[in-house]
């Protein structure tokens, strides 16, 4: 028997951490302060901070997260508007 719930996705539990944010910078606030490029950028959706994808070389914005608790990001590149929860390890 297949349980009822099979293949249906929880929700998020974080999404009480979501607040009206506006990004605190244009670029990642790390690397634009020491000089390292980036490849994509999260804004998080607590605090506004801006930091580069797990791609870029400091990894700024899971780094933001772990340092923070904050759990929920957005996609700060042009033209993407999903959200992520890193807790959830998935799209909100």
């Amino acid at each position: 028997m297949i349980h009822p719930n099979h293949g249906a996705t929880a929700p998020c539990t974080h999404l009480d951490q979501l607040r009206p944010v506006s990004s605190r910078s244009a670029g990642c606030e790390e690397c634009l302060r020491f000089g390292g490029r980036w490849v994509h950028l999260r804004m998080c959706l607590s605090c506004g901070h801006v930091g580069c994808c797990d791609f870029s070389e400091g990894k700024h914005a899971t780094r933001h997260f772990r340092e923070t608790g904050h759990a929920l990001v957005q996609s700060a590149e042009v033209g993407e508007s999903w959200r992520w929860c890193y807790i959830d390890q998935r799209e909100v």
